[in-house]
């Protein structure tokens, strides 16, 4: 064996040596002592039963314990402490400080939640979360109910909300089971405040009556309170809930009122977050439209000018659309659309649901906005069976195509200003259904592509001819944007200046960089007020080594790191400094809002940038000068 080879057999060793870990054989070692006579200094007394312990062991494990028998308290002095706490808990706590194990599968659910309440008194939140982790695998029908109050006491937030959740899932096979009369009112309240738990109306108030025939000694007004009576038929109001006697005639009449005279009612809806409700699974469908049955069939990959959407005609007083029912009452708040795109075709349109197909509420109005592929769409999340999707306007025919629809309730919700998502990442990409409508590559929406690596003489570049041309960026839908980033053509040491306006509609533009008079290169950053933007079109105006105009890549917003960092801090300064002036700090939400608005109503002032031939893709042979222009000037 070589020396070096020696050397690095003697260096494992060493340093295996330097790291034993017999932490299974301690751990054996200290369980033996738990509840042991030998070097027992602490007797505890539980239900009549005597418990040895060490004071030591008992300290070093807990902050309560330290303090109860280290901590010059009365106990510190006496050589046994009775304890009023569940006997078997207590034994369970005391193999866990001993020994770091606690068998759970081998415990009876009475025992763990009384365990659990131990882990939370004496301090012990590593065990805490563990009980509560394993507890939310385990929930059933026989004892959800007293895991809820557990968590409730003990302010075990994720556990409640699980606990809180299956009962929603599972209303009607709740109510009728024996535990929820064991409910705590404080548990039964919060169970029915909630809009997701979803169940006939008459059926959560004979739960509640049932229940309330287990707890006389309560006052029940305030839980009776909880239930929706005008979602009650008239009939169920009349013939089940009045008899009870548990309710004021006048509460009935209130109810039947509300019924009759209210456009909106408390409506229960069913919750299924991350879950696509739009589908046959759930038992929702089409409606109304032409072609119905493809819209909820999930092939959003299979379709081309003669199959594969539902459609409708785009008639001038919006009287006609598609409608798609869902299988019950549901929480939403977000809805995901593909509009046909084989082409560059832009659609309008606005976006209703209802509870009861009666009273309608417009969540999603871009019909003054042009749109195209995949709607990722967000809204205030609220009980919907009823959705319309209805087309204001094509910008090639009169038909308003859809290839599919999903809807569905996520707690993943970015920024939402006045309908129109303020998003965070850079939505100028072609998997956010963005598209290059103008400009000169040789490869197709390369400024869009995210490569902004791979850029030569000769390629990875978007260009236009300076004086008669520009590159325009279509968003898939409006977005709220504030700042952008740009990677200008910079294989040498040329410079541009440029321009950069933004519209909605390709219509009405807005200047929101001007930098017609400064010399550019490389990677850019710019900031501006936030603004509703579909289009983006970039305009050179100089390149200090030719006639034409070469960018690499955008992004919108940016995503630039250091960028970020430096609009974050001024936005806190601006924020700290709106608060120091008015006091009481105002609503910046509002002003800001405010100013959205304005800048979306459209101003014709700086139109007269625009250049005649906006709209149109340059000819095959100015295509091939272009390029032989830019790869020879380079």
């Amino acid at each position: 064996m070589s020396s070096q080879s020696e050397y690095k057999l003697l260096s494992l060793t060493k340093a295996r040596c330097d790291d034993v870990k017999l932490t299974e054989r301690f751990s054996e070692q200290m369980a033996q002592l738990c509840m042991n006579d030998d070097y027992s200094d602490v007797t505890f007394i539980v239900e009549d039963q005597r418990l040895p312990a060490h004071r030591v062991i008992l300290a070093a494990r807990s902050e309560y314990f330290r303090a109860l028998l280290f901590g010059g308290l009365c106990e510190s002095r006496q050589s046994e402490i009775e304890l009023k706490i569940p006997v078997e808990a207590f034994k369970a706590l005391l193999k866990y400080i001993y020994s770091g194990r606690m068998p759970l599968a081998q415990m009876d659910e009475d025992n763990i939640l009384d365990t659990l309440g131990l882990a939370n008194q004496y301090g012990f939140s590593e065990l805490e979360n563990a009980i509560s982790q394993y507890l939310r695998h385990y929930l059933a029908l026989n004892n959800v109910c007293a895991i809820l109050d557990a968590a409730r006491l003990y302010n075990l937030d994720k556990l409640t909300e699980v606990c809180l959740t299956f009962m929603d899932r599972n209303a009607t096979d709740i109510m009728q089971h024996e535990s929820f009369r064991a409910l705590s009112k404080e548990s039964l309240e919060e169970v029915l405040s909630r809009d997701s738990f979803f169940a006939p109306e008459v059926q959560i108030f004979l739960a509640v009556w049932e229940w309330s025939k287990h707890h006389s000694n309560i006052n029940i007004d305030s839980v009776v309170s909880y239930v929706r009576l005008p979602l009650m038929k008239l009939e169920d109001l009349l013939q089940v809930v009045r008899p009870s006697g548990i309710l004021e005639p006048d509460k009935l009449l209130d109810a039947i009122q509300e019924q009759t005279t209210s456009k909106y009612l408390p409506y229960r809806a069913a919750l299924w977050p991350e879950e696509n409700v739009a589908t046959a699974k759930f038992g929702s469908n089409t409606i109304l439209g032409e072609c119905r049955t493809v819209l909820l069939d999930g092939d959003c990959a299979s379709y081309d000018m003669e199959k594969g959407y539902t459609r409708h005609c785009i008639t001038d007083n919006n009287d006609s659309g598609i409608t798609v029912e869902l299988g019950t009452i549901c929480i939403i708040n977000h809805i995901k659309m593909l509009l046909w795109d084989r082409d560059n075709r832009s659609y309008s349109y606005f976006i209703e649901v209802s509870a009861n197909s009666i009273n309608w509420d417009r969540v999603i109005d871009y019909s003054q906005y042009y749109c195209r592929s995949w709607q990722i769409l967000y809204f205030p999340a609220r009980p919907v069976r009823y959705i319309k999707l209805v087309g204001t306007h094509n910008t090639v025919n009169k038909v308003f195509h859809v290839v599919g629809l999903e809807a569905m309730y996520t707690v993943s919700i970015p920024k939402v200003i006045n309908g129109i998502v303020a998003p965070t990442s850079n939505v100028a990409r072609t998997d956010m259904s963005a598209i290059v409508v103008d400009g000169v590559s040789r490869t197709r929406n390369a400024l869009l592509n995210g490569d902004y690596v791979n850029y030569d003489w000769d390629s990875g570049y978007t260009c236009h001819q300076l004086g008669s041309g520009e590159i325009v960026v279509r968003l898939g839908q409006p977005y709220v944007i504030g700042s952008m980033r740009l990677l200008l053509w910079d294989c040498d040491d040329r410079t541009y200046s440029f321009y950069i306006e933004t519209s909605v509609n390709q219509k009405d533009w807005h200047i929101v960089v001007d930098k017609r008079n400064e010399h550019m290169r490389s990677w850019q950053n710019f900031s501006f007020t936030p603004r509703p933007i579909v289009f983006i079109r970039i305009v050179g105006t100089r390149n200090t080594a030719n006639e034409i105009f070469h960018c690499v890549h955008l992004e919108c917003p940016s995503q630039d790191p250091n960028f970020l960092q430096m609009e974050k801090e001024q936005e806190q300064r601006i924020s700290s400094k709106a608060i120091d002036d008015s006091g009481a700090g105002g609503d910046n939400n509002d002003s800001f809002a405010r100013a959205i608005n304005s800048s979306s109503t459209g101003s014709k002032s700086n139109s007269t940038l625009s250049q005649s031939n906006n709209n149109q893709q340059l000819p095959e042979d100015v295509l091939i000068r272009l390029n032989s222009a830019s790869v020879d000037d380079n």
